[in-house]
C-alpha cells in the first residue's frame, strides 16, 4: 500500500508514546488546531465495537492537563469520560497518562516485552471534528529494553516506513480507533491473499514457529473468503490486512477490525515445526484457524454489514441490536465451513465441530428462557456480564446463531432443490449494504441493515418463505431440529451421550481446599440436593476430595447412577452437610454424520455459485 499523502497538517493531532515499560504508562497528547469557541469537549470512547460491553476505558486516564501557547489552560471533568478546555485563542493540546495493564484483544497493554492498543482506549475523541483527518505519531519507547521493537498496524502511514516508528493518518476518528497497533520485536510473515498484502505478527515467544505453514494456510481461509462476497471479481475490501496476534500461555479471543483483527492465543495452538507434518490441523491448530477465519469474515459481516444503529457508533452508550445472530452467530456459522471449503479441514471434522456446537447449545437450559433475538439485545447487561448462573439464564447468539444460520442454509437448499443457499443471502447483503459501506457513491453508503430489512431480504433473494425461522428460533426459544433439517441430506444427528455415568450436574473447578462448584445446573444432582455455586466440596461418604477435579471423578467411579452419597462442602466458612442422589451425566453426545453410502450430502458444504 503506498503512503497517504496529505498537503495541510490534519486538524487533530495525536502524539503517543509508550513512556514507562515498568509502570505501563502510555503519555499520549492531542492537539486541535481550531477548538470550538464556547470550550472544546473531549470523551474518552466507553466501549470498543466488537464487544458489547461498557468498559469505561477513561478510568484508566491517571492524570491529564491541557495548555494552549505554553500556557495552562483550565479543564473541567464533565462526566465519567469527558472533559471541558476552556476557550482559548489558537492551537490547544491536551497532555494525558493512560495506564495499560490489559491483556486482551480490547485495550491497551504495556511493559517489557511490548506494548499494544486499541484506539478507544488511548485516544480523546475532540467532539465536533470527529470527520476530519486525525494523524497519529507513534514515538519509539527510550528504554533500551524496546530497542528492537518494531510497529505494526494496518493504518496508513504518513512519515512512518512500514513496521517503523513515526506518523500515520486517518480520514476520520472511526478510522482511527479502528486498527489497533501493536509494538514488539515480533515474528512477522505475509502472504498475498487475490493481490491483497496480508502480514502475521506474532509476538510472545513461540519456539520452532511454522511460520511457512501459518502463511499457507491463512492464505486458503482468506482467499476462499474473498472469493465468497465476490465470486467474480475477487476483490479484497481492504488494500492491506493483518492478523495482530499475541502468544501466552493460555488464551483465546480476537476482535475484529475493517483491515486488521487483534488476536490473543495458546502457544501451544499455534504450529510447529518440530511436529510430524500431517495434511490435517491438530485440535489446537484448528482451533486458531478457526479464530483467525472467525475474524476475517467479520471484515464483511459487521465491519460493512452493520446494523442501523451502528452506522455510525455512539461509543459512549450502549448500542442495543437484536440482531447480533446475524453478525455474530452466522459469522461462527461459516468460519469453520471455510475452513472445510478452503481444503484446511475434512468434511468429517466439520461434522465433529459442529456436532461439538450442537451440544453446547443443548447444554443449559437457558436456552428455554431466552431467544437469540432477545440475547443480542441484552449482550450489554447479560452475555457480556455472564455469572454462575448464565447456562440456566440466557443463550449464546454465538453458538445458536450459528445454528440458527445453518437453518436457514439447510432449508433454503432443500427447498430449491440447491439451487440457492444462505451463500446468495450473505452476497446480497454484502452488495447492498456493506460494498459501498465507506468506499461511497454506492446505496449502501454509510447506512446499516435494520431488522425488518433483514427478514424481507432472506425471503426475496432465497425465494422461500422463512417465517418460521423468524418466529421459532430467532424470536422464539424452540432448539433447531438439526435431526428433521438433515435429513433431506442423508445426514443423521444422533445423541450418543452415555448416561451411565454418576455425575453432580456442575461445573467443577480447582480450589486448594476441595472441589469448587463453579456452576450448578438446573434440575441437576447438585441442585436437587441444595449444593450452590461457590460450594467447596471437601468429602464424598467421608473420603476426602481434593484440588482436582479428576479426584472428585474417581470417586464418583465407585457408584452408580441413582445411588445417594453423603457431601460434605463449605459454603463461605461454615461446613454443611447434603444428601445427594446421583444422576446420569446430562452433557449431550452429538454425532453428525454422513449416512453410509449416501451421495446426497455431495456439494452440501460447498460454496453456492449464486
Amino acid at each position: 500500500m503506498k503512503k497517504a499523502k496529505q498537503k495541510n497538517p490534519a486538524a487533530v493531532q495525536y502524539t503517543i508514546v509508550p513512556k514507562d515499560l515498568a509502570g505501563h504508562l502510555f503519555t499520549v497528547t492531542v492537539t486541535v488546531a481550531a477548538p470550538a469557541s464556547e470550550g472544546q469537549v473531549f470523551a474518552l470512547p466507553a466501549w470498543i465495537p466488537g464487544s458489547y460491553m461498557i468498559r469505561e476505558f477513561a478510568r484508566n486516564i491517571v492524570r491529564i492537563r491541557a495548555e494552549s501557547g505554553g500556557q495552562a489552560v483550565p479543564l473541567t471533568k464533565l462526566d465519567k469520560h469527558a472533559w471541558q478546555a476552556a476557550p482559548v485563542d489558537g492551537p490547544l493540546s491536551l497532555h494525558y497518562e493512560v495506564y495499560a495493564w490489559d491483556l486482551s484483544v480490547r485495550a491497551a497493554h504495556l511493559d517489557q516485552t511490548h506494548g499494544f492498543f486499541n484506539g478507544t482506549s488511548v485516544f480523546l475523541r475532540v467532539l465536533g471534528q470527529e470527520n476530519t483527518p486525525h494523524q497519529v505519531d507513534i514515538q519509539r519507547p527510550g528504554d533500551p529494553a524496546a530497542s528492537d521493537w518494531r510497529v505494526a498496524t494496518s493504518l496508513p502511514e504518513l512519515g512512518a516506513k512500514r513496521y517503523g516508528f513515526g506518523t500515520y493518518i486517518a480520514a476520520d476518528y472511526d478510522e482511527l480507533i479502528d486498527h489497533p497497533v501493536e509494538m514488539a520485536d515480533f515474528a512477522l510473515g505475509t502472504f498475498k491473499a487475490h493481490g491483497v498484502q496480508h502480514d502475521i505478527v506474532i509476538t510472545g515467544r513461540v519456539p520452532n514457529l511454522d511460520m511457512a505453514r501459518l502463511q499457507q494456510d491463512l492464505k486458503a481461509i482468506c482467499e476462499a473468503q474473498i472469493a465468497f462476497f465476490e465470486p467474480k471479481t475477487k476483490k479484497a475490501p481492504m488494500e492491506r490486512y493483518v492478523f495482530l496476534t499475541m502468544a501466552v500461555g493460555d488464551g483465546y479471543g480476537g476482535l475484529e477490525h475493517r483491515a486488521s483483527t487483534a488476536l490473543i492465543c495458546a502457544r501451544a495452538d499455534l504450529p510447529t515445526t518440530a511436529a510430524p507434518k500431517t495434511a490435517e490441523p491438530n485440535e489446537g491448530y484448528t482451533k486458531f484457524l478457526g479464530l483467525c477465519s472467525h475474524e476475517y469474515f467479520h471484515t464483511w459481516n459487521v465491519k460493512r454489514i452493520k446494523p442501523a444503529v451502528f452506522a455510525p457508533y455512539d461509543l459512549q452508550v450502549e448500542n442495543y441490536t437484536p440482531l447480533l445472530w446475524l453478525f455474530e452467530g452466522f459469522t461462527s456459522y461459516y468460519d469453520d465451513l471455510m475452513l472445510v471449503r478452503s481444503g484446511i479441514i475434512s468434511e468429517a471434522t466439520y461434522f465433529k465441530l459442529l456436532g461439538k456446537t450442537v451440544g453446547s447449545v443443548l447444554r443449559g437450559s437457558g436456552r428455554t428462557k431466552q431467544s437469540v433475538a432477545e440475547s443480542s439485545f441484552d449482550a450489554w447487561s447479560k452475555y457480556y456480564r455472564q455469572d454462575e448462573n448464565a447456562p440456566n439464564a440466557i443463550i449464546s447468539y454465538y453458538t445458536k446463531g450459528s445454528l440458527v444460520g445453518l437453518a436457514f442454509d439447510l432449508t433454503i437448499r432443500a427447498k430449491t432443490g440447491g439451487a440457492r443457499s444462505l451463500d446468495d443471502v450473505m452476497r446480497a447483503l454484502w452488495e447492498r449494504y456493506g460494498r459501498d459501506f465507506y468506499e461511497g457513491g454506492g446505496l449502501g453508503q454509510g447506512r446499516g441493515v435494520t431488522e425488518k430489512e433483514v427478514e424481507a431480504l432472506f425471503d426475496e433473494v432465497s425465494g422461500v418463505r422463512l417465517k418460521s425461522i423468524f418466529e421459532r428460533y430467532i424470536r422464539g426459544t424452540e432448539d433447531v431440529p438439526l435431526a428433521k433439517l438433515y435429513a433431506p441430506f442423508g445426514v443423521k444427528v444422533s445423541d450418543e451421550r452415555k448416561n451411565s455415568k454418576p455425575s453432580l450436574d456442575a461445573g467443577i473447578g480447582r480450589d486448594a481446599g476441595g472441589a469448587k462448584l463453579t456452576q450448578v445446573h438446573e434440575g441437576g444432582a447438585a441442585h436437587q440436593a441444595g449444593l450452590s455455586a461457590g460450594d467447596i466440596v471437601i468429602a464424598v461418604d467421608s473420603l476426602r476430595v481434593n484440588g482436582n477435579p479428576c479426584n472428585l471423578d474417581s470417586l464418583f467411579a465407585r457408584y452408580r447412577v441413582g445411588d445417594k452419597v453423603t457431601v460434605h462442602a463449605f459454603r463461605r466458612d461454615e461446613l454443611m452437610r447434603f444428601e445427594v442422589t446421583l444422576q446420569g451425566d446430562r452433557v449431550p453426545g452429538i454425532t453428525i454424520a454422513p449416512m453410509p453410502g449416501t451421495r446426497k450430502t455431495q456439494g452440501l458444504l460447498r460454496p453456492s455459485t449464486g
